[in-house]
């Protein structure tokens, strides 16, 4: 666990276990830029080990998206490990809101995987430490539409026109991001092609936008003008990359690649990659200035930074024949570490 924690730059883990049946994993990356913002998830794991690795890789994540998007911010995730049988999921969101408290604003939960605004709404009746509640919104469309915007700004610099009428775009993972951005998608004409574990979902696309549905597996190695993973994080290994057919990789989840050394491969392959937490940030900026009572013009006019923040990054990584990743975590760190 120590050897995890230093490896990744951790300042803080906290392990929760609660008679309630409560079991949570909050991991505080970095507080230099401010209170740490972020998801609480709510899955299952096939073992505490790799509800350690998804925390603490996602919460360094969080510090560099934080940073980049230019937040008084710091980077942190919670896992809630989700039992295979809870009396009262409200009852046991309640004792999370309980220990969020007692980390006194050190740490702020949102929305993620497995989680809703009624999630929030449990965790807010004991702190004011909290954000995505009903009352301030889901960020799902504000991800959905940074997403979209990074891949006009993507498109752009792959292949020479923010055009994307007539492209084909391969979507995989359509939960209320992936869904959202499938819809604007083709209002721009573009020609989608769908994955989800989730045959309704599926069908919802097919019938709503035309889509073309494929397997999984098999939508990743499909050609197509830009892949969008939009579903869990982990989904571009060697092998998958090897094998991907398209221009570029521009998508809504969290840490896509399996490890950072990978987007090399994406470069040496000619494919252009939007590095995850540069182009998801649309919901954390929601998150934030929703939290902090702003208006919605306020987070409108910062999502319109998402695309020129893309372009820059493509354009040094083009002047310094490196690929976008390595630049965006050079910035980050820069930020994050001086």
């Amino acid at each position: 666990m120590f050897r995890t924690m230093e490896a990744a730059r951790l300042e803080t883990l906290h392990v929760v276990s609660d008679p309630s049946g409560l079991q949570a994993l909050v991991a505080i990356h970095s507080s230099r830029l401010g209170p740490a913002l972020g998801g609480c998830r709510y899955l299952s794991y096939p073992s505490e080990e790799s509800a350690l690795r998804d925390v603490v890789r996602l919460a360094a994540s969080m510090s560099r998206k934080a940073a980049l998007a230019g937040l008084p911010l710091g980077g942190g995730k919670a896992v809630i490990l989700r039992p295979p049988y809870v009396a009262s999921r409200a009852a046991l969101f309640e004792v999370f809101g309980r220990f969020v408290d007692r980390l006194g604003g050190h740490f702020i939960a949102a929305i993620d995987s497995g989680t809703s605004s009624a999630d929030m709404d449990c965790i807010a009746r004991h702190t004011r430490h909290v954000a995505c509640t009903s009352e301030e919104g889901d960020p799902a469309p504000h991800t959905a539409l940074g997403v979209f915007a990074g891949i006009r700004a993507t498109a752009l610099a792959r292949l020479g026109s923010d055009n994307l009428e007539d492209l084909r775009i391969a979507i995989q993972g359509l939960g209320k991001v992936g869904y959202a951005l499938a819809e604007q998608l083709h209002a721009a004409g573009a020609e989608l092609l769908v994955s989800d574990p989730d045959p309704g979902r599926v069908r919802l696309a097919v019938e709503a936008f035309g889509a073309h549905p494929l397997p999984c597996a098999e939508l990743l190695c499909t050609p197509c003008d830009i892949l969008a993973p939009c579903a869990l994080g982990g989904v571009l290994d060697a092998p998958t990359i090897a094998h991907l057919r398209c221009a570029a990789v521009a998508g809504a989840a969290n840490d896509q690649l399996v490890s950072e050394d990978l987007a090399e491969q994406l470069e040496a392959r000619g494919i252009l990659y939007a590095p995850d937490y540069v182009i998801n940030a649309g919901g954390l900026i929601h998150a934030y200035y929703s939290h902090q009572g702003a208006s919605s013009g306020v987070v409108a006019e910062h999502l319109l930074q998402i695309p020129q923040r893309l372009t820059d990054l493509y354009a040094h990584a083009q002047a310094e024949h490196c690929s976008p990743a390595w630049v965006a975590q050079q910035q980050a760190d820069r930020l994050l570490y001086g």
